[in-house]
């Protein structure tokens, strides 16, 4: 990844968060369909540092299907408990990459409810 992809992610979660400008936010989430891996990660680690602020994003997210075993996860890593539904029905999905990633996510969110986050 170039030095301008990193700076590109970081200065859109910068102008999202301290502006709540959505298109920042959504170019964000767009970066999970990103044909570079580094740039993906990155997009996905700043989304899931926003927490419950990414929520929408990774609703949003999970419905258009982008990267959708990491958005999936990304789901549980925020404590979407309002998306278990969704993490639920990909649970049974006939790709096994999305049905793991969906339990995963259900998972993720069944320890935090247990530890009281």
């Amino acid at each position: 990844m170039s030095v301008v992809d990193a700076a590109r992610l970081f200065a859109l979660k910068s102008v999202w968060r301290t502006t709540g400008l959505q298109s920042a936010g959504r170019a964000l989430l767009n970066a999970l369909d990103s044909p570079k891996e580094d740039v993906r990660t990155i997009a996905g680690m700043l989304l899931v540092q926003a927490g419950k602020y990414a929520e929408p994003l990774v609703e949003e997210g999970i419905k258009r299907r982008l990267n959708l075993p990491m958005t999936l996860v990304m789901a549980g890593d925020i404590g979407a408990i309002r998306l278990k539904p969704e993490l639920q029905r990909y649970a049974e999905d006939p790709d096994p990459e999305v049905a793991k990633a969906a339990r995963d996510g259900l998972r993720i969110l069944e320890r935090q409810a247990s530890s009281g986050r």
